[in-house]
């Protein structure tokens, strides 16, 4: 049976677009039929059409092809183990099209192999690392909304995952655009629910 090539991209939210990493998986050569899209965030590997993926269609002497080892995940642990068994319990390659040194199907050598290992250490790290410091970052805007007073009990006019969002905007992590556009609210809505978070206005539920 002949090898062939899978994309996968992924963004973390439904309101994010995937269309420059379809673009790049394309132009390496993959039909867009083989190209495997989730939304879903990169904590770990729980998601629908990767697993469909790595569990019923990879085979041996196949390769997956990521835009970038962060779309690949966001988690240290789980990278370099989810790497691991699909070099090595599946056979099939990896390739990472932004760090070409993360090439499985050129790089098979001792020295490659090494190489490879650092590489993926590092930028793994690397992804954990920015998940952690947003959360981080999360934690300290909510903890600020706190000292002025906000109560986040959710009055009955918000949207069910209002804190959620509201406390990623806080933290910075997201823009308004992108809050409001997930809940699928106004724009005018949103910042009128900002206003009565964070004057205490808003009837709770």
């Amino acid at each position: 049976m002949s090898s062939k090539k899978f994309g996968y991209a992924r963004v973390s939210t439904a309101d994010q677009v995937e269309d420059r990493q379809v673009v790049d998986l394309l132009a390496y050569g993959i039909e867009e039929r083989d190209i495997f899209i989730d939304k879903q965030s990169g904590k770990n590997f729980d998601r629908t059409n990767y697993s469909a993926l790595r569990n019923t269609i990879l085979r041996k002497g196949d390769v997956l092809v990521v835009k970038s080892i962060d779309r690949f995940g966001r988690n240290y642990s789980a990278i370099k183990s989810e790497w691991e068994y699909i070099t090595k319990t599946i056979g099939a390659d990896i390739v990472v099209l932004d760090t070409p040194i993360l090439d499985t199907s050129q790089y098979k050598d001792l020295l490659g192999s090494v190489i490879t290992d650092i590489v993926l250490a590092v930028l793994s790290f690397g992804a954990q690392l920015e998940v952690d410091t947003k959360s981080q970052a999360q934690k300290e805007g909510i903890a600020a909304a706190h000292t002025r007073g906000v109560v986040f009990g959710r009055p009955r006019c918000f949207p069910d995952d209002w804190d959620t969002y509201y406390a990623r905007w806080k933290a910075g992590e997201l823009t308004g655009a992108q809050c409001y556009r997930a809940m699928d609210i106004s724009k005018s809505t949103f910042y009128r629910l900002v206003h009565e978070t964070e004057n205490g206005s808003g009837s709770k539920a």
